[in-house]
C-alpha cells in the first residue's frame, strides 16, 4: 500500500493547515505510479475541496507518515 499525503490550508485562513492521507490498495502500486496517479487524485480532491489549497503532496509507505 502506499499513502499520498497532501499538505492542504485553508484559502480564508492561510495559517490553519493540516494533512490529508489518501492511500492507494494493492500490492502493485509503486512510489512512482503514485507520482503519477497522485497528480490526477490531487486535482479530484482539489476540485472536491474548493475551500482548501494544496501547498504540497507527497507519496511514500505509510509508516513513513505515522505520528508517535
Amino acid at each position: 500500500m502506499i499513502e499520498l499525503v497532501l499538505s492542504v490550508c485553508l484559502i480564508s485562513a492561510p495559517a490553519t493547515c493540516k494533512d490529508v492521507n489518501l492511500s492507494y490498495m494493492g500490492d502493485q502500486v509503486t512510489p512512482q505510479q503514485c507520482m503519477f496517479r497522485g497528480q490526477i487524485t490531487v486535482a479530484q480532491w482539489s476540485a472536491g475541496n474548493p475551500d482548501w489549497r494544496i501547498a504540497k503532496w507527497k507519496c511514500g509507505a505509510p509508516q513513513e507518515f505515522a505520528k508517535l
